[in-house]
């Protein structure tokens, strides 16, 4: 019998899942034992690693992790994972920025092999391929195919498939036009083979000692076939699984699996207006003047379209993700960049009115406030801004952590939380600190930093990570109630007349308490059977009817007042943003695939 290592044609070694931190030594540790034992097999032509390098996608880890890479013998080629794709100080830039990219592309004898993000873009969020990513993938792809034959391997770090991947039909729909042999990634820590609408997708064990305290990597032969080894430290590579190299011809892909839309058709009064999609994903939401709307994407550029029509009447390119909603007054557009600015343009014609560098990526979103527009960054500040000169009022600087709420105005006060565990009042005169609140607890990723901070009556509401709905003094920051009752996470909106505070919950419910009252008094709770829900977009009310996003491309209309479901409808298959409400029949909605789509309730 002819063994593996007859007609070998190559190897190469997979890393997934270092998970590298500054303050934990340990995963570095794991990391050097397997650099060394790459480097004593000659074998061995290059490396991927396939995401969740680091532990929290900071720029220390990162640059950490390279130097470490850097130290092998051969190639390497990274793709980021979750770790590396939730938000972070740099508005995760910083992955590229140490890299060189977040993806990768390259040929080894005769074969293709293409690396992406499959990561979520907010924590807990679904995993998720930008539409950025979808283009790049199908352009590498097809010019590939136009060349011949050659066998493709694909690199992620989330497996392609319902429950991991919102989009993932996206994908598997591009891949399956080509000779791709196999997916191969990370994520989950252990050895596992998955059946992608009929693509195998294979996962690896982490780099990260195991239960036995030894760590280690996979090894990938390929010859006849594709040969799946773990190697752990200091033992005999082991063969867990091999998969056929062949000429592959994928069918016609499985309609069962993919996204239901039928609810459009039983609430066939919900129609379009108009509907655009965009180059890059879209994780804010648009602001309009009356006669324009303005939003960013994950690419850079800012748009100014026509509200009526969607039609493009400027684009702006910053060059880097933007993440925060903008803000519109007096025909000046503020908004933050990844690339450390923030950006007043003429909400006319685009043109750049002024900037101010910051020391950060920019992903808070703005407010407007009788000329002085309020917004936070990745450097620990918070700005106060003449939106017609770009003159700095006031910062404060006092932030331990970065900014990605909208802050709110009130009471001559801003308020605003940051992922530094604290919730800010700052004074709107001279940006001096008025108070701040902590829940308590030391976990950053506990705080109440996603939310937009809603009030009325002499109250501040917000909820966070934590689960507690919580409701402060504006004046003092002394809290009036508290409560974990409904398992909200970071959505709260207030109702028109001030009466009512909403938040949407992480299991069907949309939950309405009374926003006069000193105590926790309920108006209503609603069953909206929208399922498990994670997404921070605000529930916004707008002449009696409650607009409430998913996490799973469906938007809801509800009554205010009853917390009675209207209609539904479902745009697409991931994160529907805050929305922006027209009228109780009118709204204006974007998603994270990048679509900003305009309905009207007949």
């Amino acid at each position: 019998m002819m063994t593996i290592l007859s007609i070998l044609l190559f190897s190469f070694a997979l890393l997934t899942d270092t998970h590298i931190s500054t303050s934990n030594p340990k995963p570095m540790e794991d990391l050097q034992r397997s650099i060394a034992d790459i480097n004593q097999n000659p074998d061995i032509e290059f490396v991927v690693v396939t995401g969740d390098l680091s532990e929290s996608g900071d720029r220390a880890s990162l640059e950490a992790i390279k130097a470490a890479l850097s130290q092998l013998n051969v190639p390497f080629y990274a793709a980021s994972g979750n770790h590396e794709t939730t938000w972070s100080e740099s508005g995760v830039m910083d992955f590229s920025r140490v890299f060189g990219d977040s993806r990768f592309a390259f040929s080894h004898q005769g074969m293709y092999f293409i690396g992406f993000n499959s990561g979520p873009v907010i924590r807990m969020a679904d995993g998720h391929v930008a539409p950025q990513d979808i283009a790049w993938l199908r352009h590498n792809l097809d010019s590939v195919s136009a060349t011949g034959d050659a066998p493709i391997f694909v690199f992620t770090h989330y497996p392609l498939k319902n429950g991991d991947v919102d989009n993932w039909y996206e994908v598997t729909d591009i891949l399956r036009l080509h000779n791709v042999q196999c997916i191969m990634g990370g994520h989950y820590h252990r050895n596992l083979l998955y059946d992608c609408d009929g693509i195998a997708d294979v996962l690896n064990r982490s780099n990260l000692r195991d239960k036995d305290g030894i760590n280690g990597y996979s090894i990938i032969h390929i010859a006849d076939s594709i040969h799946f080894h773990e190697k752990r430290i200091g033992e005999p590579a082991q063969l867990w699984l091999s998969l056929p190299l062949e000429k592959k011809k994928y069918g016609a892909p499985d309609k069962s699996l993919r996204p239901d839309f039928s609810v459009n058709k039983q609430y066939n009064n919900v129609k379009r207006q108009w509907h655009k999609a965009l180059k890059g994903g879209i994780y804010s939401t648009p602001v309009t003047d009356g006669k324009s709307l303005f939003i960013g994407d994950d690419v850079g550029v800012m748009y100014g379209l026509d509200l009526k029509s969607g039609k493009t009447n400027w684009t702006f390119d910053t060059g880097m993700r933007i993440v925060g909603s903008p803000a519109v007054s007096e025909g000046v557009v503020v908004f933050g960049s990844a690339n450390y600015n923030i950006y007043g343009l003429d909400a006319n014609t685009g043109k750049e009115i002024w900037h101010v560098t910051t020391n950060q990526a920019v992903m808070g979103a703005a407010t407007i406030h009788q000329g002085i527009a309020y917004i936070g960054g990745g450097d620990g500040r918070m700005f106060a801004i003449n939106i017609h000169t770009g003159d700095i009022k006031w910062s404060f600087d006092e932030l331990k952590n970065y900014v990605l709420t909208r802050p709110l105005v009130y009471d001559e006060k801003l308020y605003f939380g940051t992922w530094d565990t604290h919730f800010y009042a700052l004074n709107l005169a001279d940006g001096a600190l008025a108070w701040k609140w902590n829940n308590g607890k030391s976990n950053p990723k506990l705080s109440p930093a996603s939310v937009w901070p809603v009030a009325a009556n002499g109250k501040i509401f917000f909820t966070a990570p934590d689960r507690y709905f919580t409701c402060l003094d504006a004046q003092t920051g002394e809290q009036i109630w508290r409560t974990n009752q409904y398992k909200v996470r970071e959505t709260v909106g207030i109702s028109e007349d001030g009466k009512m505070v909403y938040s949407k919950c992480m299991w069907d419910t949309i939950v309405a308490l009374d926003a006069t009252t000193n105590d926790v008094q309920v108006h209503w709770i609603s069953n909206a059977d929208f399922g498990y829900e994670h997404n921070p977009a605000m529930p916004l009310e707008k002449d009696g009817t409650l607009w409430v996003s998913t996490k799973n491309g469906v938007l809801l209309g509800m009554d205010a007042a009853t917390g009675k479901v209207l209609w539904r409808h479902k745009i697409g298959n991931s994160i529907l943003n805050t929305p922006l409400p027209l009228s109780h029949k009118e709204c204006i909605f974007t998603s994270s695939e990048g679509t900003i789509t305009y309905i009207r309730v007949k």
